[in-house]
């Protein structure tokens, strides 16, 4: 029997940042040269473009995402309640340089649904996720990044304007971060047979989920809808399933007094083992292990 796991929600908070952002400012912007990372996980309404350079070895974690990252790093995140950090771990730079920019939606009010800002629109409905763009935007933005501190007024409003619609044009190269369950962010497809499909996953994840059923929803033969699936997600049915069932798991973890056997088959899991066997080869740790290493970045507020 499946347990009600909002029974069992944990009354403890992460930092619900305050930025300096005014009603009567388009943006904000940090610009840190620093020797390491002390902020501790933490979220806020404004999005949020970060930029860290010569900081190799630090641990970016977005959501259930956790990475280890390079020289630089550039990422996107919009959704209001989806937990962020950047941690020390194993940097040992002395030359670290982070760029903050922090916005609000109603900044680009009365432009972002016109056809001129289509490509900026797609971009931030991505970056609900956190949204990590590769080396090539890195370098395509990186002077529009370094001197916008230094701008100010207009002509920085029409700088910043340019950085994210030449960011925009890698939306389809960057990589999304945290799983849309974890993020609590529905998934949408341009397709409605897929979305049709996604729905259903959505609703009975926790159930064993047969690929006939699925393929005869949407009229389909089961070779035929595997392929379809595949080519409009990016993920083959199972993986798919995995990483919905994932993310759900991950929450709970993070938000739960959960035993981890009460999270494997709330999530429907029906192998404790194949759960942490499964959980480890995406995490790269235990449900343990994750569980202990993010409540260690929260801070009681």
């Amino acid at each position: 029997m499946k347990t009600n796991a909002m029974e069992k929600l944990v009354n403890e908070n992460f930092i619900r940042e305050i930025t300096p952002l005014s009603d009567k400012d388009c943006f904000y912007i940090a610009d840190r040269h620093k020797k390491e990372f002390t902020y501790p996980m933490h979220s806020h309404k404004e999005f949020e473009l970060n930029f860290v350079e010569h900081a190799p070895g630090v641990r970016r974690v977005v959501g259930d995402s956790a990475e280890v990252i390079g020289d630089y790093d550039l990422v996107l995140i919009t959704s209001p309640d989806l937990e962020h950090v950047w941690e020390q771990n194993t940097c040992s730079s002395s030359n670290i340089r982070e760029i903050t920019i922090q916005f609000v939606p109603a900044f680009l009010s009365g432009l972002i649904d016109t056809n001129q800002f289509d490509m900026i629109r797609k971009m931030l409905d991505k970056a609900q996720y956190g949204l990590c763009f590769p080396m090539d935007a890195v370098m395509k933005v990186y002077a529009l990044i370094d001197k916008l501190p230094e701008m100010k007024g207009f002509y920085a409003v029409v700088h910043f304007l340019t950085l994210l619609y030449e960011l925009s044009l890698f939306t389809d190269q960057a990589r999304t971060l945290s799983s849309s369950s974890f993020a609590k962010i529905e998934v949408h497809s341009d397709s409605r047979r897929v979305q049709k499909v996604q729905d259903y996953i959505g609703k009975h994840y926790q159930e064993e989920i047969r690929l006939g059923l699925l393929a005869d929803m949407v009229g389909m033969t089961e070779v035929s809808f595997s392929r379809f699936f595949k080519l409009r997600t990016g993920k083959n049915l199972s993986d798919y399933i995995i990483d919905l069932r994932l993310g759900h798991a991950t929450r709970l973890l993070v938000d739960s007094t959960m035993a981890i056997a009460e999270i494997c088959y709330e999530c429907g899991f029906n192998n404790l083992s194949n759960f942490n066997r499964i959980f480890k080869k995406k995490k790269n740790c235990s449900p343990k292990e994750f569980r202990d290493n993010y409540r260690k970045k929260r801070t009681i507020i």
